[in-house]
């Protein structure tokens, strides 16, 4: 967790514990899209722009400053929307994925992109090799913001922004050379802009404009979790220690929230689970087996919030939905 953070109550949220961990005052950083904390550098937070910036990325430090700015080789940054972080099993070593997920018209691209570049051994600008994996959903195009990486098995999800969003899984091997196919395993909350796993595995979240959601598995909710009133609420990432919420927003000089998460969200440390008869099982990408739990996630108070702001503020949906990148 960054050092030296400024507590202030988080606007909105009616939880005096929320505080700035940190505001990004870089100018080149007006749309931070993604956010995700070094698995190896203490107190390093990685981010990157939205679409039309370039394939590149930021290490900022604990105060949000700067330290070093990556750019990717050979990479495109059609519409950069969300980033995550694991670990190599075999090397230890920080692994970054970038995700060119963002699509505004739900099908006008014929395949997404994810990035995996492997995270510098120095912080430090530099040009860093990216391996590109291209993927396909099983169900025709969606619009997307939002992935993360379970850190028990390295399986990547992207998560859908839209109004019955749902949460995909890919294979659990990823190939370079072909087109891999996402499975919908899962669904999410309404138009949900980011998600990430807790560092322990036993957990997850998925946020949206106005809250976040935390899951023990897929489709079983454990608690939400009022989130900052922020311009554009966008990111979201666990501390190192699993025991709050970063959340980030775009704009210029945009603040950083440190939420914390209340008792039932805390980290709960367990073997890595098996499939077992109890559960419903889906299939993945590759075949390998998937637990699918029952459906969760999203209310009736989230459809009567929509559907009233789709009603009186149409204009307003239009805008954002042209500046969902």
């Amino acid at each position: 967790m960054p050092q030296g953070s400024e507590t202030a109550k988080a606007r909105g949220s009616g939880e005096a514990d929320d505080e700035v961990a940190f505001t990004i005052p870089d100018p080149r950083i007006t749309e931070s899209s993604g956010l995700a904390l070094s698995p190896t550098h203490d107190g390093v937070v990685y981010t990157h722009n939205d679409s039309d910036a370039g394939p590149t990325f930021f290490a900022l430090g604990p105060k949000g400053a700067t330290r070093a700015t990556f750019t990717l080789r050979g990479a495109q940054a059609r519409d950069w929307e969300a980033m995550a972080a694991s670990k190599d099993p075999e090397t230890g070593r920080g692994v970054l994925w970038f995700a060119d997920i963002g699509d505004n018209f739900d099908g006008a691209w014929p395949d997404i992109s994810v990035y995996k570049v492997m995270e510098p051994a120095t912080v430090r600008d530099a040009v860093l090799p990216a391996v590109r994996y291209r993927f396909r959903y099983e169900d025709g195009g969606h619009n997307a913001e939002g992935i993360m990486v379970n850190p028990r098995t390295g399986r990547l999800y992207v998560v859908t922004k839209q109004f019955a969003g749902a949460i995909y899984a890919a294979p659990r091997r990823l190939s370079a050379s072909r087109t891999n196919v996402l499975r919908k395993v899962g669904s999410a909350p309404i138009m949900a802009t980011d998600a990430a796993y807790a560092p322990d595995g036993s957990s997850f979240v998925v946020r949206t404009y106005f809250s976040a959601t935390v899951y023990k598995a897929l489709d079983k909710p454990l608690t939400r979790v009022p989130m900052p009133a922020l311009d554009q609420a966008e990111s979201i990432a666990y501390t190192g220690d699993g025991k709050a919420l970063l959340v980030g927003s775009e704009g210029a000089n945009s603040p950083v929230y440190r939420v914390p998460l209340p008792e039932n969200a805390l980290p709960t440390p367990t073997p890595t689970p098996t499939p077992s008869t109890s559960e419903p099982l889906l299939e993945a990408a590759d075949g390998e087996t998937v637990a699918a739990d029952p459906p969760g996630g999203i209310t009736g108070t989230d459809v009567l919030l929509w559907l009233a702001v789709a009603t009186g503020a149409t204009g307003v949906i239009t805008i954002i939905a042209r500046k969902s990148r």
